[in-house]
């Protein structure tokens, strides 16, 4: 089992998350509370925690200034965010104290089940490894993860989704969905669907593989949509493009 310890200034939200959600089934058990930040770091201080789940907006210190202040202390704690929808452009900048997971509120209970489940299989293959020297904290670790996402999409372009790009990465979808379209300017739907299409083209160009086979190839179940995507993106249908000179 992991300690965990569950903070936000509104005692109802607080005590909601702590006793009605099944955390032992999923491999934790609420070792704690804490209102505010302080009392949060103070507590990590004087006994053992594993996870904290923390609000990202609270007086004293936000859920922010908590996560660096671990960071910086090189804790290695598990920080987890509440915040909510219009809260994106502040919370994204936890990532750089390695900040990477984030429940919305109001909180759901198949969002807290993935968010946790994920995170306690890191932690299992985390107490498995070897212990290795210490290295500096990567800070353009942004970057990192837009390019983690970009390669998760040209390895699996079948079956990609934002839901399993997040899932690869760690991150809400909401949240990935914004942080693609801040980092990369461009919308993560629009992304996928241009790799979608180049690589079919490609396909088109290179083999003789039926029009069928390169929808599916490329992430279309059904060939007509493909086909009317395809012809949207290029100007031309899938066969008038293999066939020009």
């Amino acid at each position: 089992m992991y300690n965990l310890l569950i903070t936000d200034d509104e005692s109802e939200i607080r005590n909601g998350l702590s006793n009605y959600f099944p955390w032992h089934e999923f491999g934790y058990r609420v070792v704690g509370q804490a209102s505010d930040g302080e009392e949060a770091l103070a507590f990590i201080a004087g006994q053992p925690v594993d996870v904290l789940l923390c609000d990202i907006r609270m007086p004293a210190l936000t859920g922010i200034e908590v996560a660096e202040r671990l960071f910086r202390q090189q804790s290695e704690v598990k920080v987890v965010l509440l915040s909510g929808f219009r809260e994106f452009e502040y919370a994204q900048s936890a990532m750089q104290y390695g900040v990477r997971r984030y429940l919305t509120k109001p909180t759901k209970y198949a969002e807290i089940a993935e968010v946790f489940g994920q995170l306690r299989n890191e932690l299992d293959q985390t107490k498995q490894l070897p212990a290795v020297p210490a290295l500096a904290p990567d800070i353009p670790s942004g970057d990192q993860t837009i390019e983690k996402v970009k390669a998760y999409l040209h390895d699996h372009l079948a079956s990609a989704t934002l839901e399993s790009a997040a899932r690869h990465v760690f991150l809400n979808p909401y949240y990935l969905s914004k942080y693609f379209k801040t980092k990369t300017g461009e919308n993560f739907s629009d992304f996928l669907t241009k790799l979608r299409m180049d690589k079919a083209a490609e396909l088109l160009r290179a083999t003789g593989s039926k029009t069928y086979e390169i929808s599916e190839a490329v992430g279309y179940s059904n060939a007509k949509n493909f086909t009317r995507m395809f012809r949207s993106y290029f100007g031309v249908t899938p066969r008038e493009y293999r066939n020009e000179d």
